[in-house]
């Protein structure tokens, strides 16, 4: 699989290097093998953490997609930005620079050839064959290591894995139908290119890494949440029988999860900045930019020294960073979804009545275009996920007063009263919580998620510039990426 095989480098630590596009194709100049790993690792048990650091240094590396030119390439976030587009939550609103303008016009999605389709492929490969370097380096798949540290890197490798294989299945998958062949699966680094795996075998070696990491990870207690703890597997976990609609299970992970109290619901402070008249901040625990918010389950915390910029999360959506956002292309909430919020709800007050999150997201300076070195931190997961995921379940399995209890937890943070909710139960009721999930996760990259897992039809609001009105259902052709190029050039087994 030549064409996703990652250049690993031993420094001082593990550094990931950008690919310019003419690499696309190219062999690798040097990868270690999973031999030299495990010289390294009876020499210096700490080599196999500072690879386990350097894929997760590839989540918000820029060109970790394959580019070196790309302001839309800087690993998870930026897939997240695709996605919320894709499912029409995140509205394009200006054109002065053109990035993902073929994300929001769906002429991505219908085009193999669109390099667009290839950013997201080759990053999530990445993951994997890093992933496998390191499951290899312990004795493979099937071993279980005895030592406790080894436990820990073998069970955030796995998560790892899982995690990008999971992404892989929503991006290139139009619906879960498990003997439908999908994508080629690689479990060591030995193996040469391999045809597509069906969905159901796909989502079993996810399952089967996540469940192995949910027991490995048990008594893993991490340094930042920038590693994958037994909690954020566990909610890697529900996510993917939620894919397969398995919700039975994805009520006992979400149960597990918030009845161990380790994270806490995020505080109406947290949830929206307040200015003073000189539009100061008020409330410093506000702006979605801190690692350290009790709620956050999975997210890294972005320092000077990562070097982070106008290529970044920050640099397209936040209008108080040096940015996109700022300069022209503003990225606003779709107009439908943001008439529905509630008139009581805070999380209303996030945008503003031209649909910026200027409030939602933000550097606490809030000086418009100021922040040029980004250190606002990256959101990966936090605990209302697991809370409105147990409220889909229950309502999917028909708890429905569960899932109002559930939901009510959260709307009393938000200020809505969620008496209106008794009147509702099974279509109506699951319709509510896939809305408030929407607006719940506005800009985090979980709306296609739920979109594809509640089979909903999506209708563009007023404010998109293209399609406005117009209406799609989940599994349309142009709501998912294409195999790229490349890979069926360089797969003989891929057509």
């Amino acid at each position: 699989m030549k064409n996703i095989k990652l250049i690993v480098i031993f420094a001082a630590a593990l550094v990931f290097t950008a690919c310019s596009e003419d690499y696309l194709v190219a062999e690798p100049t040097e990868v270690v093998s999973s031999d030299q790993i495990a010289d390294i690792v009876d020499l210096k048990p700490e080599a196999l953490n500072s690879l386990l650091s350097g894929i997760y240094t590839t989540m918000y590396t820029a060109g970790s997609g394959g580019t070196n030119l790309d302001h839309d390439d800087f690993g998870q976030k930026g897939y997240d930005i695709y996605t919320d587009m894709i499912s029409s939550d995140m509205v394009l609103a200006g054109l002065n620079y053109g990035w993902y303008t073929r994300i929001v016009n769906y002429q991505t999605t219908v085009n193999f050839t669109d390099l667009n389709n290839y950013k997201p492929w080759r990053y999530y490969y990445r993951i994997i064959l890093s992933s496998n370097q390191i499951i290899e380096a312990f004795g493979g798949n099937d071993f279980t290591p005895e030592n406790t540290e080894a436990k820990h890197i073998m069970g955030q490798a796995k998560a790892l894995r899982a995690y990008a294989y999971f992404y892989l299945a929503q991006l290139y998958q139009k619906e879960y139908v498990s003997d439908e062949m999908i994508l080629p699966i690689y479990t060591d680094t030995q193996v040469p290119n391999q045809p597509k795996s069906s969905a159901a075998d796909v989502y079993a070696l996810i399952i089967k890494d996540l469940t192995d990491s949910e027991t490995l990870l048990a008594t893993f207690n991490r340094e930042n949440k920038s590693s994958i703890n037994q909690s954020v597997a566990q909610g890697l976990l529900a996510y993917a029988y939620g894919a397969q609609g398995n919700y039975q299970k994805v009520l006992e992970i979400t149960n597990k999860i918030i009845a161990k109290n380790e994270f806490s619901l995020t505080t109406a402070s947290q949830l929206v900045g307040k200015v003073d008249s000189n539009g100061k901040l008020i409330n410093t625990d506000a702006g979605f930019n801190n690692v350290a918010t009790p709620s956050w389950m999975w997210g890294v915390d972005l320092t000077v020294a990562n070097d982070l910029d106008l290529v970044s999360w920050w640099g397209q959506v936040d209008r108080y960073t040096y940015s996109y956002a700022w300069a022209g292309d503003p990225k606003t909430i779709d107009k439908k979804l943001q008439d529905q919020i509630r008139s009581t709800d805070i999380r209303k007050e996030q945008f503003t009545s031209t649909g910026r999150p200027s409030f939602k997201f933000f550097d606490p300076n809030r000086v418009i275009g100021g922040q040029r070195t980004v250190t606002t931190d990256y959101l990966y997961m936090r605990i209302e996920e697991m809370y409105l995921l147990n409220a889909e379940a229950q309502a999917k399995l028909g708890n429905d007063s569960d899932a109002r209890t559930t939901l009510k937890t959260l709307l009393a943070i938000r200020n809505v009263d969620g008496v209106y909710l008794d009147g509702m139960s099974g279509t109506t009721l699951q319709q509510e919580i896939y809305l408030q999930t929407r607006i719940e996760f506005w800009g985090e990259g979980k709306s296609y998620l739920a979109m594809k897992r509640n089979k909903a039809t999506i209708t563009r609001g007023s404010n998109h510039l293209y399609f406005a009105g117009e209406s799609f259902q989940y599994n349309d052709d142009k709501l998912t990426f294409d195999i790229p190029q490349a890979e069926i050039l360089n797969n003989p087994f891929i057509d």
